[in-house]
């Protein structure tokens, strides 16, 4: 329906084209992006950043998140510095990722980093400060070992709200991702945008606009499905 009223308002030139692209434009920019290939190149390098920047906030979120959830201590001297960092926009640290970085991917992946890692550190807190308190008498019982007790009875009593929370940090990262790229990269989609932008592309903002919800809403799709198998949700169940 979208897609006929742009058309039939492209027809009719309802609109000035500088605004807006018209619509025979806009397919017209399609075919040659996926001819020269730059489209698929700036896909390729965004969702690279995109996934080791989440890859690297899961493996120091989740493990110092099982840590501090554990240890009365740690969350005593930790959280309120923490709690400080976490209330800074990661885009606030574009100037230094640029100057520590340079360009190209290294930023760009710091700055998702930033965005997801705290989140991740305190939805893990979180759901390890939910475990029922029996788990914990019974593995006392059983003569758990810790690495049992964190393999066996921890990980999986935590992963439903781990699994929940990585679907939004994931649309977090591919939303942080886009204007980082404007600023910190050299390619990819945010990059392309801004270049549409400065070049007065219209047709070519679109499309790309375009790629990034698709790519984020199939994402979307993809850890919802995750989130509904049945080895991730018996944990609500209990």
């Amino acid at each position: 329906m979208v897609m006929g009223l742009w058309a039939y308002l492209s027809y009719h030139q309802s609109y000035s084209s500088s605004v807006f692209p018209y619509f025979l434009d806009f397919l017209k920019v399609i075919l040659e992006e996926l001819k020269s290939g730059r489209i698929i190149n700036d896909l390729i390098a965004s969702t690279y950043r995109w996934s080791a920047g989440l890859f690297l906030a899961i493996i120091f979120g989740l493990p110092l998140g099982l840590v501090i959830g554990k240890n009365k201590f740690a969350q005593k001297l930790l959280l309120p510095y923490l709690n400080f960092f976490r209330c800074l926009s990661p885009l606030a640290w574009i100037p230094f990722a640029v100057i520590w970085f340079g360009i190209g991917d290294a930023p760009v992946i710091f700055l998702i980093f930033l965005g997801c890692v705290f989140p991740i550190l305190f939805n893990t807190i979180q759901a390890v400060q939910n475990v029922p308190k029996v788990y914990d008498q019974l593995a006392r019982d059983y003569s758990y070992k810790q690495s049992e007790y964190l393999v066996d009875i921890l990980l999986p009593a935590i992963l439903p709200q781990v699994v929940s929370s990585l679907r939004l940090m994931a649309g977090l990262a591919w939303i942080v991702l886009v204007p980082a790229e404007m600023l910190a990269g050299k390619e990819g989609l945010g990059f392309a945008i801004m270049d549409a932008r400065n070049g007065l592309r219209m047709d070519l903002l679109v499309l790309n606009m375009i790629v990034i919800a698709l790519i984020a809403h199939q994402i979307d799709i993809l850890l919802l499905k995750l989130n509904q198998r049945s080895t991730v949700r018996w944990g609500f169940e209990q």
